[in-house]
């Protein structure tokens, strides 16, 4: 059995396999970064429970897109045979060393693993069989809903998607970000959303904070940003600054101005950097702060984004009502104690729309945040 040989080591992993094992579950959403394991337990289940006789038929979809380009390719681009070529590398890749390869191939001989292009999909239908599509983030959501449309009876389908770090359009209006809209609210289907905490791949971690510094790094930065980077390499020559985001303006649009407690403009840098910038005494960053007349603060990049939150919210003493701070679907989600929950949105919810417009200048991703009580997810508002 391909599952004995794949074990979930991350409570999102382990709904995720609940969630596909459940046969009064009809469609399951996965959703998240690279290296959580989304695709690994829906393939590795799929095939098993295919080779025990619960499906008849696995049905692979998966957008194959041009690196160069961004463009994404069909049959009718590359041809059948060099479709499935590429489609059956990415499979191999994922399942490696926990199926034989051989056993994927006969498999596709005998017509029960199909790997499909979701352009040419009208006109089909799949009974006992279960459909996955993954990397949904680059697949036209017409496209993915007519795959849908093609379930049968006895069928199961299987939706996995990137809506922040591999998506190629604008962050919420991918595919896996609309899709995943669409499937929350359905009878018979459940979302689960992997963060970057459930990051299992320690090549993954590295590489989705690369990715995060890379989005800040080539930010189009103001004039006011671009006097305190040239005043950091001045006074602190040896401090590697990912990025500056000023928000003055911001402080103006909610009325933050006289709040000692807010900077106005925030630092990003490499983890342990940030003491180079400030200096012993905090000489270097006081510098800083006379030239540029700002008020700053400055945070180390890692894949905790808290402290993000921490340094631009308004009430200085939120961060101990912080449960967590993590990725659920396209944007960035903070789950906050239930009693100081009114502290954290703010008045009118000026406090968390204050914070998300500063990680839409950084990331391009909104904040939302949630009430949890006693370590458990309280169902109340969430705020953009």
């Amino acid at each position: 059995m391909v599952l004995e040989n794949v074990r979930p080591k991350t409570k999102a992993q382990s709904a995720l396999l609940k969630a596909l094992e459940d046969s009064t579950i009809d469609i399951v959403g996965a959703f998240g970064p690279s290296g959580t394991g989304k695709s690994l337990i829906s393939l590795a289940y799929a095939i098993g429970a295919l080779k025990e006789g619960k499906y008849e038929k696995v049905i692979i979809a998966r957008p194959v897109i041009d690196v160069v380009t961004g463009k994404e390719l069909t049959i009718a681009d590359v041809g059948v045979e060099d479709y499935f070529q590429i489609a059956a590398a990415y499979l191999r890749d994922i399942l490696a060393g926990f199926i034989d390869q051989n056993e994927i191939e006969e498999l596709h001989s005998k017509g029960k693993l199909l790997l499909v292009d979701t352009h040419y999909l009208r006109g089909r239908t799949f009974d006992r069989s279960i459909v996955v599509l993954d990397d949904a983030q680059n697949a036209d959501p017409e496209a993915a809903i007519e795959a849908l449309m093609r379930l049968g009876e006895s069928s199961k389908f299987v939706v996995i998607g990137d809506p922040v770090f591999q998506s190629n359009t604008e962050i919420g209006r991918d595919g896996a970000s609309l899709l995943r809209e669409i499937l929350l609210r359905e009878d018979g289907t459940v979302v689960i959303d992997f963060g970057l905490k459930d990051i299992v791949r320690p090549g993954a971690r590295r590489g989705i904070r690369f990715m995060m510094e890379l989005r800040m790094r080539k930010r189009e930065l103001n004039d006011v940003e671009k006097n305190v980077l040239e005043a950091a390499k001045i006074y602190a020559p040896d401090a590697d600054v990912i990025t500056v985001v000023e928000f003055v303006d911001l402080k103006k649009k909610y009325e933050l101005e006289d709040n000692q407690h807010v900077p106005d403009g925030l630092v990003v840098l490499k983890e342990g950097h940030a003491p180079r910038l400030i200096g012993k005494g905090g000489e270097r960053i006081a510098r800083i702060e006379e030239d540029t007349g700002l008020k700053l603060r400055t945070v180390e990049l890692t894949n905790d984004l808290k402290d993000f939150i921490i340094a631009v919210h308004p009430v200085p003493w939120i961060s101990k009502h912080i449960v967590d701070v993590d990725f659920a679907g396209p944007q960035l989600m903070v789950k906050v104690n239930s009693d100081e929950f009114g502290a954290f949105v703010g008045q009118k919810g000026k406090y968390v729309r204050f914070v998300s417009e500063i990680m839409k200048r950084l990331l391009g991703v909104p904040v939302w945040a949630t009430e949890v009580q006693k370590g458990k997810k309280k169902r109340g508002r969430r705020n953009r």
